[in-house]
Parts: C-alpha cells; sequence; structure tokens
C-alpha cells in the first residue's frame, strides 16, 4: 500500500488553547489601550486556503475551518461561522469562552453595532480586512460610536512565540499544452482591461489570478498551487512580480524575468507608495484587495479605482485547452474513484475505518496517475471522510482522535478531490455501508433528484448561480427539508477547488459564462445520525438552440464520471426524465471509465451502472 503522502490526521483544533491564549491577547490589548480585536480566517490574500504562519483564528480558538472570524473584546468573545461549521466550531473552540454567532445571518460588522460600547476602541490589522469589509466594520463600529483603529503590527503576530516562518514553496511553470495562452498575451489582455477601467496600473492582490496570469504554479499552501505574492500590473510599461527568489530555480526565473521585474515582497510598500506619488490611478478589488494598500495608495496621494480583479473572469472562464485537461483529469479520476467503491464495497461492515479509506482512495489515484504517466500532484484538500453522525458534519475533517469505524447500516459520505497538472477534481459519493434505512434512500434520492435537476438545466445569458440554487433544493423543500450550505462553487484549473465569482448559491450574484466550471452538491444532514452529499463537477457550455424555442439557452456539462450508490436509489421517487438522465449519465461512466478498469473494477462497474427501471 502507498504511504498517505498528503494528508496528515492529527488533531489541529483544541478547545483547551483558546483560555490562555485570549489572556495573552487581552493583555497586551489593555497595555495597548484597545478593548478588543478582530481576528479573520484570511490572510495578506484574502484566500480561503492560508499558510501556517497565517493560521491566527485557530491559533487563538482551536477552530480550524476555512472560514470565520473571531471578535476579543476585554470581557467577551464571539466566533462567527457559517452553516458548514456549526456543529465542527462546538467541538473546537471553548464553548465557555466564545459565542458563537452566523456569519451570514448576524455577520461581524452587524454585530458591532449591537455589542460594541461607546468609545470602545476595536483593532484590526488592515492586511487581514479587504476594503469592502473595512468599510463595513468602520460604518457600523460609527452607528455604535466606536473607533476601529488599524493596527501598524498584528498582536497576535506579536504573543505567537512558536509562529511558522513565511513559505518558500518551489515555483514551476505551467506549460502552454496545459495552459491554452501564453503569458504575455494574458499580460496584454489584463493592461488592455487596466485601461478601459480608468486606471494605469492594477494591483493583483488574489495569488490564483498571479498564477494564471503568469502561467506559474507554487507550492505555499496546502493542496492548492499557489505561490504567494503580489503583482503591479501596469497599462503600460513594466509590470512587477513581488515574490521572493528563494522560490525560483534558474529557468523559472530566467522565464518571470522576460515578463516582468521581480521584487522583494518587503518593498511592496515603498513600491506601491512611489507610485502614488508620482500621480498614478491605481485599481483595487475591494472585494479582494486588503484595506491597508487603499491605506497606501491614498496617504501618498494616488487615487484609488474601484474595480474588479481583471484576471477573476478571464481565470473563471476556462479555454478550450483547460477544458480538455479537465475532462481528461476528470476520466483518470473516475477510474480511481471506481477502483475505490469497488474495493469497498468488498470490505465487511466494521472492518474498516475512515482514515483507512482515505488512505487508499488516495492509494488508487497515484496508482492511475502512475498507469497513464499524468501523476497525481497534490489532494485538492483535505479529504472529508464521514462514517454515520460524523457525515453530518459539512466538512468533518478525520483525526486519529475522531477516527471512526464505517459500521454496518450507516451512510458513508466520502467528498474528496485531486489536483493534476491538467485539472482540478472535486466528487461527493454516499455509500451505504450494510443495509441503509428506508429514510436514508429517501433522502439520498431527494438529494440526486437536486443534482439532476442542475444537471438538466437550460438557462439564457445572464442567469446567475442564485437564480438557479433554489432548483437543487426544490425535492428537498417539498419534504420540509434543506442543507446549509451552497449548492456549488466555483472550481479552478489545477488551482483553488473553491475559485470565484461563480457560485450556485442564493448568494451567487456572478452571471454564469461558458467555460466556467462549478461543482453540483445538494446534500443533507442529520445531526447525530448521517450526512448525504452527492457532489459532480460540471462545466457552463456555450449557448445552443433548442428545438421549437426562440432563445438559445445555455446547458451544462458533466465532468465527473463515477456511479452513484443505487442501493440508495427510490427508483419511484424519481421522475422518467430523471430515470432517463440518470440511466444515461452511468451508461456515459461506463463508456469512459469502462476501458480504464478491468478485473474485479470492471465487473463491479457493469453492476453499478446497469440501468435502472
Amino acid at each position: 500500500m502507498y504511504a498517505v503522502q498528503y494528508q496528515a490526521f492529527e488533531v489541529t483544533g483544541e478547545p483547551s488553547v483558546g483560555a490562555p491564549r485570549v489572556a495573552m491577547l487581552r493583555d497586551w490589548l489593555a497595555r495597548h489601550d484597545l478593548d478588543g480585536f478582530i481576528v479573520p480566517r484570511s490572510d495578506e490574500h484574502q484566500g480561503e486556503y492560508v499558510a501556517p504562519c497565517s493560521e491566527r483564528l485557530r491559533w487563538i480558538t482551536g477552530f480550524s475551518g476555512s472560514a470565520g472570524v473571531a471578535i476579543i473584546l476585554r470581557d467577551k468573545a464571539v466566533i462567527f461561522v457559517d452553516g458548514r461549521y456549526t456543529l465542527q466550531v462546538r467541538n473546537q473552540a471553548d464553548m465557555s469562552l466564545f459565542d458563537v454567532e452566523s456569519l451570514i445571518d448576524n455577520p461581524p460588522a452587524k454585530w458591532v453595532s449591537a455589542n460594541i460600547c461607546k468609545r470602545a476602541r476595536i483593532g484590526f490589522d488592515p492586511w487581514l480586512h479587504t476594503i469592502s469589509d473595512a468599510a463595513a466594520l468602520n460604518k457600523y463600529a460609527a452607528r455604535a460610536g466606536a473607533e476601529l483603529v488599524a493596527l501598524a503590527k498584528n498582536p497576535i503576530d506579536e504573543i505567537w512565540s512558536d509562529r511558522p516562518g513565511q513559505p518558500l514553496g518551489a515555483i514551476s511553470i505551467q506549460p502552454n499544452e496545459l495552459a491554452g495562452e501564453l503569458a504575455r498575451d494574458k499580460l496584454a489582455r489584463l493592461s488592455d482591461a487596466i485601461s478601459k477601467a480608468g486606471a494605469t496600473h492594477a494591483i493583483l492582490t488574489d495569488p490564483s489570478s498571479i498564477a494564471w496570469a503568469f502561467n506559474i504554479r507554487g507550492s505555499d499552501v496546502p493542496h492548492t498551487p499557489l505561490a504567494l505574492g503580489f503583482a503591479v500590473i501596469a497599462a503600460q510599461g513594466t509590470h512587477l512580480l513581488f515574490m521572493d527568489k528563494r522560490k525560483m530555480g534558474i529557468e523559472v526565473e530566467a522565464y518571470l524575468t522576460q515578463l516582468c521585474e521581480l521584487l522583494p515582497p518587503s518593498t511592496l510598500d515603498t513600491e506601491v507608495a512611489a507610485l502614488a506619488r508620482s500621480g498614478a490611478r491605481i485599481a483595487l478589488d475591494p472585494a479582494l484587495a486588503a484595506e491597508k494598500l487603499r491605506m497606501i495608495v491614498q496617504d501618498n496621494g494616488g487615487e484609488v479605482v474601484e474595480a474588479p480583479d481583471p484576471a477573476r473572469l478571464p481565470r473563471a472562464t476556462k479555454n478550450a485547452t483547460e477544458l480538455a485537461g479537465a475532462r481528461s483529469a476528470h476520466r483518470r479520476d473516475g477510474a480511481a474513484m471506481v477502483r475505490f467503491l469497488c474495493w469497498l464495497e468488498a470490505q465487511r461492515p466494521g472492518s474498516i475505518d475512515e482514515i483507512t479509506a482515505v488512505s487508499r482512495l488516495e492509494e488508487f489515484r497515484h496508482r492511475v496517475g502512475e498507469e497513464t504517466q499524468q501523476p497525481l500532484k497534490d489532494v485538492a484538500f483535505e479529504t472529508i471522510s464521514g462514517a454515520g453522525p460524523n457525515g453530518a458534519i459539512i466538512h468533518y475533517r478525520v483525526t486519529r482522535a475522531s477516527n471512526r469505524t464505517l459500521g454496518n447500516g450507516e451512510l458513508f459520505l466520502l467528498d474528496s478531490g485531486a489536483q493534476y497538472q491538467d485539472g482540478t477534481t472535486d466528487i461527493t459519493r454516499t455509500v451505504a455501508i450494510g443495509a441503509p434505512s428506508d429514510e436514508m434512500c429517501q433522502r439520498f434520492t431527494l438529494v440526486l433528484k437536486g443534482l439532476i435537476a442542475i444537471s438538466r438545466l437550460r438557462f439564457p445569458a445572464g442567469t446567475r448561480g442564485c437564480d438557479l440554487d433554489s432548483f437543487a433544493r426544490q425535492a428537498l423543500w417539498l419534504h420540509g427539508l434543506d442543507y446549509a450550505h451552497g449548492t456549488g462553487h466555483g472550481v479552478g484549473s489545477y488551482l483553488a477547488v473553491h475559485e470565484g465569482p461563480q457560485r450556485l448559491a442564493k448568494t451567487g450574484t456572478e452571471k454564469l459564462l461558458a467555460g466556467m466550471i462549478l461543482s453540483n452538491e445538494p446534500g443533507y444532514y442529520k445531526e447525530g445520525h448521517y450526512g448525504i452529499r452527492s457532489e459532480n463537477l460540471i462545466v457552463v457550455e456555450a449557448p445552443s438552440s433548442v428545438e421549437g424555442g426562440d432563445i438559445d439557452m445555455h446547458s451544462f456539462e458533466t465532468l465527473t464520471l463515477a456511479p452513484f450508490d443505487r442501493r440508495l436509489i427510490k427508483a419511484d421517487l424519481l421522475s422518467s426524465d430523471e430515470l432517463d438522465w440518470l440511466n444515461a449519465y452511468h451508461a456515459r461512466v461506463l463508456a469512459e471509465i469502462g476501458p480504464m478498469v478491468d478485473g474485479e473494477a470492471l465487473k463491479w462497474l457493469e453492476a453499478a451502472t446497469a440501468p435502472i427501471r
């Protein structure tokens, strides 16, 4: 068996850390005449996946989720999480110390206006809050008669004695045969967009945008091939890339110096200030750029042009080469999943645990990568491997302490993904261990109906993710059921598995464009009992005619190729159109994955994809 290379199962969130560390922070606040401090999950790039040195929220609270904010006052502490983490946060943070609030329904800015005393001074690190977030916090703090204080140094960095150093992961070049467009051509497109926005320069703060624009990949954050840094793209003239040369081999440095001037990250402040003093009009994305950058530009007499990150939409709308790579990556990943699911079904209930399942799936991905000479580069995120009640924890992460056996009569939820150089995958399958209950089958089928509903949609140009989200929930809603997360997120091309701006969610206001890859993952979670989620990746297709119709319509192509557990499907709950879609999908899985497997895996696949009548 392969050793697991990309995932560890150690406990990373521990409630006991909160009390002594919060006490240290409160002592620091008292010495600096502050009444509180705001601790977001984000780093200087506002990224979801951050380097160990930026895990400030985890360090102070014990909570290890990928989204959250803590506000720590002299006499009160509160942590904000979204619906994915309502169970996890209560296991990882000290509930005698922290109150829990909704990041969506009662966000920090709104909470501040109702809970902060008049004349209170609340500190924040302007590198860790976007321009929009800082504006909202200032607005609501003013309503309460309080003051929001931008700090020159982050107090957690000062009291975190063993804080890890900045990452120095190696940078690689993404070749044109996988990127589909030369970096110089991408940069020319960005320069044109910046000029049209009325700016002379734009600062790229999102490492995904930098990776896309320069056709590079890195290894600074777990499971996401990003090189942390900043870039200043000029409408005319020389581009600047602020990235540590210690991450670059000779070939990479020579490649990048043909595209830009390479500068140390420590010089970003002075270079941006100099541009501002020269009269530059600098574009910043208020939803992505740090408040500190706005302060530097305006404090030095420059003009901030609020405009979207110019690389965001081009990056999200994959070109033909990237889509071909995604299809190839999903076929290989599908072969690995089929081998895993065949193996899993052969195991006796109670004989394996969640960690074993994670390890075996990674082994199968390694093997398929070796056979096809297109190796697995990494997992796309830490696998969610939840048996029984652990499956009801939406973003559950198995540890050696929580590791649970897959027991008879339970459901097993497995949400995993892989990073291949030609594409990023993300798939969830829920599997019966032994004989499932009638309730489990009914609710699995309702979730499946939601996935099929999204898969079959036709929709006109201009449609947004929020316009489609309810289609995935309709079958659940009719039975008084729902799920506390969005239906789908964007996915990068050998980049972040969670990529904006596209989303299938109530908050998804970006128009869906041809080439955008999204997840399609409705679910249902019964706390303390089981969780259900089914997930495929889909790509928006260009508009085409509908027979007898007047308007060309977009549709979705499904990328993910793996069977759904037929033991959990109640065929009488599916319409004839839904059954037709499911049988056609399974026939396609057999046609595309069948040639990639043999022996017992092929026999299993043939049975798993047989038509359901």
